[in-house]
């Protein structure tokens, strides 16, 4: 049985994020005994995205746009929907299959130098998955997910890719062959979970632990867009893997000019979901199908995403734009009544995720299935929405009307709040049809 970690105290949960756990309490002797420290750490990160958010607020810093903080932790969400379905997902199904098939030998367990051995040993692994996720473009099509927002706060962290975690588990591989699956998995959350406190502003320079520890500086440099930031920075938990291999790029603080620019060198202008996941594959696959010779066809999808014909394996910075502060972010002016209703329904389809999650062991597989449509229906609705897209009111009609639908079907399926719910999404309902009607009505008015 897994270790309950919902009942510890938030102080415990908190330090989890910052890897501040003593190794006696994180050792396990099987892999059934670990716990889920990701989903524990929910309240964690909700605790402390509210503290960035009136932290900017006294700083009298910008706050996350609403349409970009969805776009974020939709992300989140979307890349979780595997584990719904399936109990183990690649990465721990492959170590166990090497651990049990090829070991060469296997390291005490309850060893307090085995876990620090593979503290070093997962980041190690980590730098290399990251470098290449941006060094070879087939990966960097998954990876390009996370760096795709314009803004850079703790919601950025959730906004995760659907498909990376399906060629990121052959980097750890190497370990299966001597480390137990229990400390490797204990340390693979730990790594991802310390990876959500390094992204926000409003941390600045922590002195000499820049040359030591991952920190939001140098985190921001390796979001960032500029020339200088372009490639650095590509440790996880530790920092001193780049300064050895040659990626280290310190924050530069000088200059106005230099403040780092988030994002995409090319933005994604959208807030569609599947077009965040998948825009770049669609951009390889037309490369690859335009760029003559076989050669140069399997340089597109394993060379850098910046490779062109006649440069070198990750192409020329220099044919990139020459980025500096400050940029104009892509933003669709919308009505605040918009943002309300957003903020209103992407609550709801939060509480169905953690409701799925929480109780994907007793649910059926039609209940799966149907939480996973509504997750991915109501962050396409909303995104077009916030794109302004011309089919957005007719999509929210649509979904608002098969809620409606549905919740008559299983009136007992959220008990006593059903009803309510049923009233939100019917009166949704109305409000985009008669957006529909007015908005056909004054087109027929003014072609006449």
């Amino acid at each position: 049985m897994a270790t309950n970690i919902t009942d510890l105290p938030f102080s415990v949960k908190l330090q989890r994020l910052f890897y501040l756990i003593p190794p006696s309490e994180s050792m396990f002797a099987t892999l059934e005994e670990v716990p889920n420290y990701v989903d524990g750490s929910l309240a964690a990160f909700q605790m402390l995205i509210v503290t960035e958010l009136v932290i900017l607020w006294i700083q009298c810093k910008p706050l996350p746009r609403v349409s970009d903080f969805m776009s974020s932790v939709g992300a989140g969400m979307a890349s979780r929907l595997t584990g719904l379905v399936v109990k183990r997902v690649i990465d721990i199904a492959a170590y166990i299959y090497i651990w049990e098939n090829y070991r060469l030998f296997e390291l005490p367990w309850d060893s307090v130098w085995t876990w620090i051995f593979t503290l070093l040993a997962v980041d190690f692994g980590y730098y290399w998955l990251h470098r290449c996720a941006h060094e070879v473009n087939f990966m960097w099509a998954a990876h390009q997910v996370h760096h795709s927002s314009e803004d850079y706060n703790l919601s950025t962290a959730l906004r995760q890719s659907i498909l990376q975690s399906y060629s990121s588990w052959i980097f750890y591989m190497p370990l299966a062959l001597f480390v137990p699956p229990p400390i490797y998995h204990v340390h693979q959350q730990f790594n991802l979970l310390y990876q959500f406190w390094i992204h926000t502003e409003t941390i600045g320079w922590l002195g000499p632990l820049e040359y030591i520890i991952n920190t939001p500086s140098a985190h921001r440099v390796h979001h960032g867009r500029n020339r200088y930031c372009i490639d650095k920075n590509y440790g996880g938990t530790f920092i001193f893997f780049d300064i050895l291999f040659g990626t280290y790029e310190a924050e530069k603080r000088d200059h106005l000019r230099d403040k780092v620019v988030f994002g995409l060198l090319h933005p994604i202008e959208s807030r569609n979901p599947f077009y965040i996941q998948f825009c770049h594959w669609w951009y390889i696959i037309t490369t690859i199908w335009n760029r003559p010779g076989l050669t140069n066809k399997l340089k597109t999808l394993v060379y850098g995403p910046g490779w062109e014909p006649g440069t070198p394996r990750l192409g020329l910075l220099a044919n990139q734009p020459d980025i500096h502060y400050p940029q104009p972010k892509y933003e669709t002016p919308v009505p605040m009544w918009y943002s309300v209703y957003s903020i209103v329904h992407f609550a709801a389809v939060s509480v169905v995720n953690q409701i799925a999650h929480e109780n994907r062991s007793t649910l059926s597989q039609f209940d799966i299935m149907v939480s996973i449509i509504f997750i991915l229906a109501t962050l396409t609705c909303l995104g077009s929405l916030f794109d302004k897209r011309w089919y957005a009111p007719y999509l929210e009609l649509l979904r608002c009307f098969a809620v409606s639908c549905f919740l008559l079907y299983k009136l007992d399926l959220f008990q006593g709040f059903t009803f309510p719910v049923l009233i939100m999404f019917t009166t949704s309902a109305v409000i985009f049809a008669t957006i529909i009607l007015r908005h056909n009505s004054a087109m027929t008015k003014k072609v006449e």
